[in-house]
């Protein structure tokens, strides 16, 4: 390879006048980066690998910020962060005051869009078209990149449903089988199909090259070709996009930036909805990564050399939940688990390849799995939908419409909650609770440790009825010797007239700072609690002896629900809440509970400042 490319260009300007050799010595140098970047700070890899080129071809055929490119999930960008001007930041990328591991439109005019969560780039593309044909603007495009897992979302088909014809809108399909797992259901196997046809299609534009080049009779027979190619194609190739009214491109080697560049001038031409099939490899590059993607998705921090190790996900909250599951699944075959292309991030591998007829694998598709749920639990079942909090969010309607309204059981099984650390504010679980807490009927439980968790888990399934929710972080509990409960536990400290509540996994914090005031001659007793909604009336009753009281939550929704029955009741205490409730950005989980004062020390310090005041 010639000298380092990256340093010495200005992007994404410069990138348009590299020679076809030059090209692929950037795309290699920059696959370089990915893999010494990610290793080091954790983050996304198979995906960012097989887009090099793509995301290359994109920015020598479009003309950012001007035409619009926006990147579905946004976890495939890395390599559109490095094509614009941001370089030399990205050894800071996922690290707090960093770049962000998705797109940000406050990090650069060249992200057009918010990105994190699926299947929504064909609607925001289709309002950035619609906004330029309103202004007159004939000559930038709208482009929306979005990955085979992601059209498994219904949000897709909404958005290529309302796709005006004179838009210069264009969909890139970055399609390589892959979500997060193996993607699943009928949409799979008729792009996979489609996808089959990169071998004719190469063989068509050889053929062509080859003609043209003939005297005379070339051009006419390369007319005549593509006559009778687009006949045949349209009877034995015909697809759903052309039913949405796009023309079809493709499938293109999404490895070969020429195609790319071609394929991608020749959508330009059009000046219409324009779908563009590419075909690439997850993990382009790396050979471990190729060799299992998903394991390569997303990455802690790894040796480069050495590759991944083994999940740590069987003995933290996601395995546990998913081994329990597992144990009460072989006592009851009513039992069913669910997930939106996540089987192996929330523990259900195991589940999966125990339980076949049982397991639901249902895509991104998180609306649709929650309805799923309510008609398994209407036959019977015991259906249990295992999904991040942050994803969750996208259910909001179906758990209100048609779960709740109806009483119809079905156990939510919510991981990530609370902070996730370097994914930033679109990943965080701080709105579960709020949002679940706004609807009538439901049962919430937030477990402290393992036990506790598989306590709740049980009394989801057979104690409860209507919608029942387990919520839990991310990670590995380091205190599993707590006492135990489905309920609440109220610690008594030193004689007092204070009080601490918490709940979840910052309970840990509090019990050390519980007994740190205490040894110090500083009385506060701790309630903890675990059923969280609906909450029990009997600790509204305690919380009445209290004269202050410290509510710490990670997230927000039960201290308010709290405070709102002490009012009620005419209670004169003094209700002093840590909680968040706001966007919160990348950084590593202690330093995001430290900020917010909802560690060890700043629950000490807390209660300290205001207990010790004149």
């Amino acid at each position: 390879m010639n000298s380092s490319l990256l340093p010495q260009m200005s992007f994404p300007e410069d990138l348009k006048k590299l020679n076809k050799h030059e090209l692929e010595n950037l795309c290699a140098e920059i696959r370089k980066v990915l893999i010494d970047t990610v290793s080091g700070n954790g983050g996304h890899l198979a995906s960012n690998l097989g887009t090099v080129e793509l995301t290359a071809a994109i920015h020598r055929v479009f003309n950012s910020p001007y035409d619009k490119i926006i990147w579905d999930v946004g976890h495939q960008a890395y390599t559109h962060k490095i094509l614009t001007g941001r370089y030399k930041q990205f050894h800071t990328i996922r690290k707090e005051g960093g770049l962000s591991g998705f797109t940000r439109p406050s990090e650069s005019v060249h992200d057009a869009f918010i990105s994190g969560h699926a299947s929504n780039s064909v609607s925001a593309a289709c309002g950035f078209a619609e906004a330029m044909r309103i202004d007159g603007n004939d000559s930038n495009y709208a482009v929306a990149v979005i990955g085979d897992g992601a059209m498994t979302g219904g949000m897709v088909y909404e958005g290529l449903n309302n796709a005006s014809k004179g838009l210069n809108l264009i969909v890139i399909l970055n399609h390589n089988d892959r979500s997060i797992s193996k993607n699943v259901g009928a949409l799979s196997k008729h792009l996979s199909k489609i996808r089959a046809r990169e071998g004719y299609v190469r063989a068509k534009m050889a053929l062509e090259r080859l003609l043209s080049k003939v005297p005379l009779i070339g051009m006419p027979a390369v007319l005549t070709l593509k006559f009778f190619k687009d006949k045949f194609k349209s009877l034995l190739y015909h697809n759903m996009f052309d039913n949405f009214g796009f023309v079809y491109l493709g499938p293109v080697d999404g490895h070969d930036t020429a195609e790319l560049e071609k394929v991608l001038n020749t959508a330009k031409a059009y000046k219409c909805p324009v779908f563009v099939h590419v075909n690439t490899v997850k993990g382009k590059g790396y050979r471990l990564a190729e060799e299992s993607p998903g394991k390569y998705h997303g990455v802690p921090q790894f040796d480069a050399e050495l590759g991944v190790g083994e999940s740590s996900c069987a003995d933290g909250f996601s395995g546990v939940f998913g081994q329990e599951l597992l144990r009460l699944a072989e006592l009851d075959k009513n039992i069913c688990a669910v997930t939106a292309a996540m089987q192996y991030s929330v523990g259900l591998s195991e589940f999966a390849a125990r339980y076949k007829e049982r397991f639901f694998d249902v895509g991104i598709a998180e609306q649709h799995a929650v309805t799923f749920c309510a008609g398994l639990a209407s036959m019977g079942k015991l259906p249990v939908f295992a999904v991040y909090s942050s994803f969750l969010q996208r259910s909001y309607d179906q758990i209100i419409h048609d779960a709740a309204i109806c009483g119809t059981h079905i156990v939510l099984c919510i991981d990530r909650a609370g902070t996730v650390g370097e994914d930033g504010e679109t990943h965080h679980g701080l709105f579960d609770v709020s949002m679940l807490s706004s609807i009538p009927g439901i049962t919430l439980y937030s477990p402290s440790c393992y036990e506790e968790l598989r306590l709740c888990l049980n009394a989801a399934l057979y104690e409860d009825s209507g919608v029942a929710a387990v919520r839990y972080p991310r990670g590995k509990c380091e205190n599993t010797e707590y006492e135990v409960n489905t309920g609440f536990l109220l610690k008594k400290g030193l004689p007092g007239k204070t009080l601490i509540i918490t709940y979840g996994r910052i309970y840990a914090g509090a019990l050390k700072a519980f007994e740190i005031l205490n040894g110090s001659g500083n009385s506060a007793d701790l309630l903890k609690l675990t059923r969280i909604l609906p909450l029990n009336e009997e600790i509204a009753d305690i919380a009445m002896r209290y004269k202050n009281i410290y509510f710490f939550e990670e997230g927000s929704g039960i201290a308010a629900l709290l405070a709102e029955k002490l009012l009620i009741r005419g209670s004169s205490a003094v209700m002093h809440i840590r909680n968040i409730y706001e966007f919160v950005k990348q950084a590593d989980t202690d330093s995001i509970l430290r900020n917010f004062g909802l560690d060890c020390e700043s629950i000490v310090k807390t209660v300290n400042e205001y207990e010790n005041r004149p």
